[in-house]
């Protein structure tokens, strides 16, 4: 191949890149800012971009669901801090709850959003399993020491899971109409009872 062709190919390439990019974004931001449930014409023309090449770029709105989950699945990795087990049991309790919370609260607008798809759509429900296992996995790796010390372990890590869980964050905001603040104290003090019991 020329080195024009490998330049030409290779400028359609990032083009078709920055398109799909600017299409996930414009995605993520009606989700942001509460459109819960965006059409692809609203998408595209949040995006910049036509109909027409929104579906050029997405076979059907399951696999702009597959991408834009993979977005904000990055996105809360990148929000991840290791706590260590090592630390006393107030310290972690505090550390995970102020953690928990900036994460719930970035992916608050996606959860709200895809509780009205993932009944219908594969990668909505997968990505919803990708979410529950990290706060296993999260909770698993905090509070270790004290799991690994209870005869009742399964049963405190469901336990556990549960107050860390976005269906308790989204009633604490949501139902009851608490702030951060006050949401991440009543987690905090659920983990604190579930843990010293």
């Amino acid at each position: 191949m020329s080195d024009q062709r490998r330049h030409n190919t290779d400028g359609r390439i990032a083009r078709g890149e920055r398109t799909r990019e600017a299409i996930v974004a414009a995605h993520t931001a009606l989700l942001r800012e509460g459109v819960l449930k965006p059409t692809a014409k609203t998408i595209a023309e949040r995006a910049g971009v036509s109909l027409r090449t929104v579906w050029l770029n997405f076979k059907d709105m399951e696999a702009l669901f597959a991408e834009t989950t993979a977005y904000w699945q990055m996105a809360d990795l990148e929000l991840r801090e290791d706590i260590d087990p090592g630390l006393p049991l107030e310290d972690r309790i505090d550390a995970f709850c102020a953690q928990r919370a900036r994460r719930l609260e970035h992916l608050a607008p996606a959860a709200r959003s895809a509780a009205l798809g993932e009944p219908f759509s594969p990668a909505l429900a997968h990505s919803r399993q990708v979410h529950v296992e990290r706060v296993e996995s999260d909770l698993a790796a905090t509070f270790r020491p004290e799991l690994a010390a209870r005869t009742d372990r399964d049963v405190l890590a469901r336990a556990l899971f549960v107050a860390a869980s976005w269906p308790t964050w989204s009633s604490l905001r949501d139902d009851l109409g608490l702030d951060v603040d006050e949401a991440a104290a009543v987690v905090c003090h659920t983990l604190r009872v579930l843990l010293r019991t």
